[in-house]
């Protein structure tokens, strides 16, 4: 890699909990010890940066937001400044952030999941230490996944929190060229699920969705077989383009009681149900719903570090692009313009890059 020269300053965005962002001076950080610096090429707007903080700062513990830090927990980008001690990683590298850094030494971490880490020292990028949405990041090497060259600097903050998360629900309740998958909330979590559940052979796929916007995005990007509003008929129709019997695997991301029940309902005896969205409320009956139908809903929360680099070369062998579902562009001095995008739901993934 050539060099380049590192400034001293860089401009950040910052979410004060009022539905605006605000760009902030900061240091550009040095690397210590087993840390590298990562120019930032691109970082995607969660729908949890929304919930939790863009609104308001409503998150608590794994969800709480520090105000003041920079934004951002999708990043992704090259290292361009090493620390001492590093073990794997070196400048030139393109790299994916985990978005999580967990203490590395709990029960959780050593699996691999630092999203479950409890440890006092467990901090979430864009959320108790500072983000994506800045031309430079401080990253603990222990916390990257690299970046295949076949892969863009989009695609990989796409994997940095949605594709990885809905890859860990897939796996979780397995999906075969045996099943037809129902999918519940068309966001770009959803929308990622119906994209991967494709890849992995699913011979049937159902959406359902709310957003007229995204149903429209949902048909357009050829993502599923059929795509149903979410009306009063839709299991009647879930069940008409399956035989009467359901599908087989269900994945609720509306994190809505109506798309959960939806999911369980339209789900086939013996079916697997991840929940993925977050928030939210469920109500269902259970005899009839669950008991009587032999189903299982499964929780699935973020992914582990070795499910995400499993996924990135999974995603070069099959030749998909997770970059394919951002519809919006934007430069970090218009980040206030993404989060407001974002936030009215009518756009698939937003990215600031840079």
């Amino acid at each position: 890699m050539e060099n380049i020269t590192i400034p001293k300053k860089m401009m950040g965005a910052i979410l004060p909990g009022n539905s605006t962002v605000e760009l902030r001076e900061f240091d550009v950080p040095t690397p210590g010890y087993g840390q590298v610096l990562v120019a930032t090429k691109a970082t995607t707007i969660c729908g949890s940066d929304i919930r939790c903080i863009y609104h308001e700062h409503t998150g608590k513990g794994a969800e709480g937001y520090i105000p003041g830090m920079i934004a951002g927990h999708e990043p992704c980008g090259v290292i361009v400044a090493e620390g001492e001690g590093l073990r794997r990683f070196k400048k030139g590298d393109r790299v994916i952030v985990y978005h999580i850094s967990g203490c590395g030494v709990c029960y959780d971490c050593r699996r691999g999941y630092y999203i479950s880490c409890k440890s006092k020292y467990r901090a979430a990028y864009g959320w108790q230490r500072n983000g994506g949405m800045a031309p430079y990041i401080l990253c603990d090497e222990k916390d990257l996944i690299a970046l295949p060259d076949e892969l863009t600097y989009k695609d990989g903050a796409q994997v940095a929190c949605g594709f990885g998360t809905v890859y860990e629900a897939i796996d979780k309740i397995g999906v075969s060229g045996a099943d037809a998958v129902l999918v519940t909330g068309l966001g770009p979590v959803g929308l990622a699920a119906l994209m991967l559940a494709r890849a992995m052979g699913a011979n049937k796929l159902i959406g359902v969705e709310t957003n007229p916007y995204r149903i429209k995005l949902c048909e357009e990007l050829g993502l599923a077989d059929y795509v149903f509003p979410a009306d009063k008929d839709v299991i009647d129709k879930i069940l008409s383009v399956t035989g009467g019997h359901g599908a087989e695997r269900a994945i609720d991301c509306s994190a809505a009681d109506a798309g959960r029940v939806t999911a369980i309902r339209g789900t086939r005896e013996w079916g697997k149900i991840a929940f993925v969205g977050e928030g939210g409320t469920c109500t269902f009956t259970p005899s009839p719903d669950i008991i009587h139908g032999q189903k299982t809903i499964y929780g699935s929360w973020v992914t582990s570090l070795w499910k995400m680099e499993e996924l990135v070369e999974l995603l070069v062998r099959w030749n998909i692009h997770p970059e394919k579902l951002i519809t919006h562009e934007f430069p970090l001095e218009r980040a206030a313009d993404a989060y407001k995008l974002m936030a009215e739901g009518n756009c698939g993934k937003v990215a600031v890059t840079f």
